[in-house]
């Protein structure tokens, strides 16, 4: 049987593998936290299913261990709600995105889910004997209010220059930011891509807890908290990750990556939101340097973060850490640049228009189910949604498939990219997650009009894309693979820009074009990066050796945008609202009849709606 179910159903307790978890790792404790056993309550799992269901288990004593090993060590930290909001919660939230993986595992293999599961995901403390005192258990029965087991001692960083050191009691809490680990994996072995694309996700949702801890717990605590409580343990977290990447890659009979343990360690950048103190700010050092409250440096002195507030009316404190004037250039300075291969005897010149709407139902999230599926506030910017109007972190094929759609022809793909917003309005979302506490402010602009078309490929007629496929274009970090979302005005559309927004003349419109890669390995619905199973042409318009051409997707988006440099897309917090993080995203839902009529128009060279 499977290693996970065999220890699990050989009568092993969560206790004893954690036990034995950190016996191996040279630290001694008895285990405190007592999860709900899994196993028991699958029955017979799948065949199809085993792999994943196996990964999920041993997911699940992983978090149980890790769990045991922060309560360990901080023991002594000091409030009643400790434990439960820096350890219980988040164990918490991994278990129950872990346990819907279990569930989506049955599912494609045809088979009934488990029923209850959701109810397992919650956990708790009891006294382990290590001085935490984890609820008072003196008869047998957990004592919620009474925890005293160290509180969170979180201290934001000063709010002006960070290398003072002096971290104050007052601000928000800035943001975590981690290196990016897709970019450094290269070409990822086939055997390897399931387990190599859990453990990114995985990564990604590490991050976005460790956001979330940290943004509930501002204003508490001492100078070492975040260091102690939040950044250590991530660390520790993606540690283990990355090691399970690089053991992905051996078992696959590949090189693993190079280095890639240097990439656990993540820092904090400051993005207080303008209502600390910041003691020792003395000019904060911000990428704006105190223009317009860029929440770095909150001010002109770092001794009154309120002060911060002179540009991009900031939603308590500005518009945090960009764009700059720099991020910015009058379109018509900008050279021709666009080349399109010529169509070929062989090629295929139709195209396929659908009509979804431009979000005018308003329908917004800051999650990413491609990225980050289980993780509310994975993509830490909100999104705008055309076509599948359910779409959401906890979304499935199937859900997806159930929901309703704004596609006039009854396509229910989802399609959705960062908001634009014009700087210097208060939206909705200002003291919202994705929005003003991830420091993306300002009012989101509805898009003129939203073009979404299937065009076909210069040198060779197009196949059918898979139903279920999923494809990122663009690169949502600076300095990522693929930044080729493009920035230009209509009149201007020979030319476009990825690293500057373009500043249009009165009279032409603002427009983001999103290329789509359009060569498919044949097999594969999805990757570990989310990017080796398709590909871009090649300078010639073919396919490179091992792909085949789909359906080519371009989204093309057009706004009416404040004059001057006042608008600026949403990004992770860390990314400066710089141009060059656009990107799009693209479930392919359509059934086997509505793909063939793409097909079918594109390879006979007719223009379609």
């Amino acid at each position: 049987m499977l290693t996970a179910l065999a220890v699990m159903s050989s009568g092993l307790t969560a206790g004893a593998a954690d036990a034995a978890a950190s016996g191996a790792s040279g630290t001694a404790f008895a285990p405190a936290i007592s999860c709900p056993s899994v196993a028991d309550r699958l029955g017979q799992v799948p065949a199809r299913a085993q792999a994943e269901v196996e990964r999920n288990l041993q997911q699940l004593e992983s978090q149980i261990a890790e769990a045991n090993r922060r309560l360990a060590s901080s023991a002594g930290q000091g409030g009643p709600n400790f434990v439960q909001n820096a350890i219980l919660g988040p164990l918490r939230d991994k278990r129950t995105a872990t346990l819907q993986r279990i569930q989506i595992a049955f599912q494609r293999a045809g088979a009934q889910a488990p029923t209850g599961l959701q109810g397992l995901a919650a956990c708790a403390a009891q006294d382990d004997e290590t001085g935490n005192n984890n609820g008072d258990q003196g008869n047998g029965d957990q004592n919620d209010g009474n925890q005293s087991d160290g509180g969170q001692n979180n201290g934001d960083q000063n709010n002006g220059d960070q290398g003072n050191g002096d971290q104050n009691n007052g601000g928000a809490a800035g943001q975590i930011s981690c290196p990016d680990v897709a970019d450094r994996l290269g070409q990822v072995p086939a055997r390897a891509q399931a387990e190599v694309e859990r453990n990114l996700q995985q990564l990604e949702s590490q991050i976005a807890e460790a956001n979330r801890r940290l943004a509930s717990s501002a204003g508490q605590g001492g100078p070492n908290f975040v260091q102690n409580a939040i950044l250590g343990p991530l660390r520790d977290k993606r540690t283990a990750t990355l090691q399970r990447i690089q053991i992905a890659f051996q078992r696959a009979g590949a090189q693993a990556p190079a280095s890639l343990r240097t990439l656990a360690t993540c820092d904090l950048r400051n993005g207080n939101p303008g209502n600390g103190n910041g003691n020792n700010g003395n000019n904060g050092g911000g990428e704006n340097n105190g223009d317009g409250g860029d929440g770095e440096n909150n001010g002109n002195n770092g001794n009154n973060g309120n002060n911060g507030n002179n540009g991009n009316n900031g939603n308590g404190g500005g518009q945090a850490r960009g764009p700059v004037p720099a991020d910015f250039v009058d379109i018509r300075s900008v050279q021709p640049n666009v080349r399109t291969p010529r169509t070929q005897q062989d090629g295929s010149g139709g195209t396929f228009s659908v009509d979804c709407g431009r979000n005018e139902k308003r329908i917004f999230n800051s999650d990413n189910v491609i990225v980050a599926p289980g993780v509310s506030n994975g993509a830490q910017h909100t999104h705008d949604y055309v076509g599948n109007e359910s779409t959401n972190n906890q979304s499935t094929n199937e859900s997806l498939l159930a929901a309703s759609t704004t596609c006039r022809n009854g396509d229910k793909s989802t399609h959705y990219w960062p908001v634009l917003r014009a700087l210097g309005q208060e939206e909705f979302d200002a003291n919202q997650r994705g929005g003003g506490l991830d420091l993306n402010v300002g009012k989101i602009l509805t898009p003129v009009s939203v073009q979404i078309t299937f065009k076909g490929n210069p040198t060779s007629k197009v196949v059918a894309a898979p139903q279920f496929l999923r494809i990122i274009t663009g690169n949502a970090r600076v300095g990522g693979a693929e930044p080729n979302a493009g920035w230009t005005c209509t009149g201007f559309e020979n030319r476009q820009l990825t690293d500057k927004y373009p500043l249009c003349p009165r009279g032409s419109k603002l427009v983001r074009v999103f290329d789509f890669q359009s060569c498919w390995d044949g097999q594969n619905v999805d990757s570990a990066n989310h990017r080796t199973h398709v590909t871009f042409p090649q300078a010639d318009g073919s396919c490179p050796q091992g792909f085949q051409p789909i359906p080519a997707l371009e989204h093309r988006l057009v706004y009416n945008v404040p004059q001057g440099p006042n608008f600026a897309v949403d990004t992770f917090p860390e990314e400066l609202h710089k141009p060059v993080t656009d990107h799009s995203d693209f479930i392919n839902l359509m059934n086997e009849q509505q793909m063939g009529r793409v097909v079918d128009c594109i390879n006979s060279g007719r223009r379609c709606r």
